[in-house]
């Protein structure tokens, strides 16, 4: 019954032009059942993207279907209101009424129904947010994460289309934080609609979703499974969203083999993945910290025969059981090399500043890009 109101909806498909207010050329599709990302820094566009989704905003062009319904044609006139769109909307500061208790402010989404049954299903959805005994509490008695979940049975109270989240844990403390979102991933194999997060943390992003799309001013940049996107980003741009301190500019010199041949200051590399990327080439390329491998003082290790390099270390920096390194390879002058490895590992191998060591890449871990002109990049 309750439980399985929202079986059989459909997805959400989303695009979207225009030059102001803010600037936007975006795209989205999220299938039903999935939680997608919008990734991005600030005034990248993404709560701006759920507005327009919710019918709070309409852009200049562009369409938007959900569960088969057009909410938005310009070409044809079609614009949806947020009252016909059926939209559920999680805020970052609650958006509670104060005055209201916790099964009132979650009636007040499905009032349509009579109070007998809209009070009925806020207690069927405060009961899944684990507040079933605190109906009776108005916000201001309730703790931040408590708010939070009385806004998140709001939003599914209505029974939507679509669930929108607009950085809706970053007024919480991280321990909340942690307890939210596997509570969120308990209810999320409930629902078979598609549910949009935006926030400006990846590691929420990698730990709640199954799709993420990169925006950055107001333009989609890249948008895949989660592991995609982070691991074999299209530009150099999307490399520095995600997090990637390795990206450098290379020279391809061979594709005639198994692997592909580059050069990078001086150094030639074997790269296991190489797309379309031809002999005389210039590109980019990067490689995840995590998948380079340390050449052990004590013993050989298995790494040493796949792209050994070696260099002085410039820095260490301890981070609890981590402890990043930084090795200087070829100009001094030139940006260094980063890796991480356990900080027992780093004691053992006695690790230290000016030390010349010997490492690894993994040419399955070199990911090649084209040239960008956008994005920042290393030689």
């Amino acid at each position: 019954m309750l439980e399985n109101s929202h079986k059989g909806d459909g997805s959400l498909q989303l695009r979207v032009n225009q030059q102001a207010p803010i600037a936007l050329d975006a795209k989205l599709n999220c299938d039903a059942g999935e939680l997608m990302a919008l990734v991005g820094p600030s005034g990248a566009g993404k709560s701006t993207l759920l507005r327009i989704i919710a019918g709070l905003m309409k852009p200049e062009t562009g369409s938007i279907s959900c569960a088969g319904q057009q909410w938005l044609d310009t070409e044809s006139n079609i614009f949806l209101s947020a009252q016909q769109r059926r939209v559920g909307f999680v805020f970052q500061q609650y958006a509670l009424f104060p005055h209201l208790s916790a099964l009132q402010n979650v009636a007040q989404a499905c009032r349509n129904l009579g109070k007998t049954q809209s009070h009925a299903r806020a207690m069927h959805w405060l009961k899944k947010v684990n507040l079933d005994g605190l109906e009776a509490r108005r916000p201001d008695q309730l703790s931040g994460g408590q708010q939070q979940r009385v806004g998140i049975a709001r939003a599914l109270a209505r029974e939507p289309k679509v669930l929108l989240l607009d950085e809706p844990f970053s007024a919480v403390d991280r321990a909340t934080r942690e307890r939210l979102y596997r509570e969120l991933a308990t209810l999320r194999r409930e629902l078979s609609i598609p549910a949009i997060l935006v926030t400006h943390d990846l590691d929420e992003a990698i730990i709640l979703s199954d799709q993420v799309s990169m925006l950055s001013q107001g333009t989609t940049l890249q948008s895949g499974s989660v592991l995609e996107v982070i691991n074999r980003p299209i530009s150099v741009l999307v490399a520095r969203l995600v997090g990637f301190k390795n990206v450098f500019r290379g020279t391809v010199l061979d594709t005639s083999g198994e692997n592909a041949i580059i050069e990078w200051r001086g150094v030639r590399l074997e790269v296991s993945r190489r797309g379309a990327f031809s002999a005389g080439k210039a590109i980019h390329w990067c490689i995840p910290q995590s998948h380079i491998v340390l050449h052990r003082i004590d013993r050989p290790s298995r790494g040493e025969r796949e792209n050994p390099i070696y260099g002085p270390v410039s820095s260490l920096l301890v981070m609890g059981d981590n402890t990043l390194v930084s090795v200087l390879i070829g100009n001094p002058d030139r940006p260094p090399l980063y890796f991480s490895v356990p900080t027992h590992v780093a004691e053992r191998n006695q690790l230290r500043e000016g030390l010349q060591i010997g490492f690894s890449l993994l040419a399955d871990s070199i990911h090649l890009m084209p040239p960008d002109r956008i994005g920042r990049s290393r030689r």
